[in-house]
């Protein structure tokens, strides 16, 4: 049986892994990647070509190479350009003492790292630099060995080259895949900023419009009415009371939301159900608009129910603005898969040059949004007609 003490550690075992900095795994891997190859180094000194030792240096000298050679690559990470400089120099006294004709791993090590962190420019000069470094040191020693390989300085300078450039090549293209990763986020979160200010400016629109639409009728009403019919007067000034703080609740809803640090998606989707839809057919005959409501339309996802609330919501404010008094008949029906909304009214023609309002974009965008479609226009014998079909089966809802 465990005991309490152990079982605490095992629980509290990925809180301390979480607390670890990021990358430092991969320092780790380079500190036992360089005592790896300082300890291959320290073997260098003690090999022989043909019968000669390959390294002509004192035994210090040899250590303080391998060190210089293998030792930097632990700190790449921090300091690039340096661990360069040093792992160059180091390989290049490596060279001229024949410690070693290996082709360079540490400098394609840190030559990685050097375009992975710093600008193309200053990483291709430091590659230029190091090859050129090396590549002179490689002649020179091979020129004075006396036990000269059958395959000549050439070809160790050449391959030497090659590796140097397959790790550049690699840091730079991780650089650039990293880059355009970054950049594509970017591009999402600039979308996702787009869309959200748009959701923000549908939900103000469908909040602010309505109601102010709503208060001018029944300001007007009672301005012109106010000497003569006091009563009807006053019932204007209470149903802009009411239609006022109801606004109100609703801007503030949306404030909150947006001052707050809740998603703003979750906030605002369930908010109007079609249960509303009678109170909203019944703001539109106080304002002298005879609503025909019929709503024959089971469950919906919340979000399409929003859509088709906000949908007959708009259409009923732009009868109040437009075509008041009049009649308007609103249909709200749907089959199991596909929710239809209709709503028409006989007010007087509307004229053909009359620009399209934010109104009717916000509607289109609301059921396009779910894949529906969703058409507005004039009458054939005067007033106005705004149909919708949003779709919401399991093809038709986003997730």
């Amino acid at each position: 049986m465990a005991r309490p003490g152990y079982r605490r550690s095992v629980h509290r075992l990925p809180t301390l892994l979480r607390r670890i900095p990021r990358g430092t795994h991969l320092v780790l891997a380079d500190t036992v990647a360089a005592g790896l190859w300082f300890t291959v180094y320290l073997g260098f000194m003690h090999t022989n070509v043909g019968v000669e030792r390959a390294f002509t240096g004192p035994e210090w000298l040899g250590w303080l190479i391998a060190a210089g050679v293998a030792l930097p690559v632990a700190v790449r990470r921090l300091w690039p350009i340096p661990v360069l400089g040093v792992v160059v120099a180091a390989s290049m006294a490596a060279a001229l003492t024949h410690l070693t004709r290996e082709p360079a791993a540490s400098m394609a090590f840190a030559l990685y790292l050097v375009a992975l962190r710093e600008p193309t420019r200053r990483s291709a000069t430091a590659l230029g630099v190091a090859l050129v470094a090396e590549g002179t040191a490689i002649w020179v020693s091979m020129a004075g060995n006396t036990v000269e390989p059958v395959t000549g300085p050439v070809f160790y300078v050449v391959f030497v080259a090659l590796f140097g450039l397959t790790g550049w090549l690699t840091g730079f293209v991780v650089r650039t895949w990293r880059a355009a990763a970054a950049r594509e986020a970017e591009q999402q979160a600039q979308r996702a900023l787009v869309d959200e200010r748009l959701r923000i400016a549908r939900e103000l629109h469908d909040v602010v419009a309505h109601g102010l639409s709503l208060i001018a009728v029944k300001a007007a009403v009672g301005h012109h009415v106010a000497a003569e019919q006091p009563a009807e007067a006053r019932d204007a000034l209470r149903v802009i009371e009411t239609t006022t703080r109801q606004a109100l609740v609703e801007m503030r809803h949306i404030l909150g939301v947006l001052r707050s640090e809740r998603d703003l998606a979750a906030e605002l989707t369930p908010s109007p159900r079609l249960t509303g839809l009678g109170e909203l057919a019944q703001r539109a005959r106080l304002a002298g608009v005879e609503v025909d409501l019929t709503v024959r339309a089971g469950a919906l996802p919340e979000g399409v129910e929003l859509s088709v609330y906000r949908i007959v919501q708009e259409s009923l404010t732009n009868v109040v603005k437009h075509a008041a008094p009049a009649r308007c008949r609103v249909l709200v029906e749907s089959d199991g898969n596909e929710v239809r909304v209709e709503v028409t009214d006989d007010g007087d023609p509307v004229p053909a040059d009359r620009p399209a309002g934010h109104g009717l974009i916000g509607m289109r965008e609301r059921a396009t949004l779910y894949g529906g479609v969703f058409s507005a226009g004039p009458r054939p014998g005067g007033g106005f007609a705004v149909r919708a079909a949003i779709p919401f089966g399991a093809a038709g809802v986003p997730a």
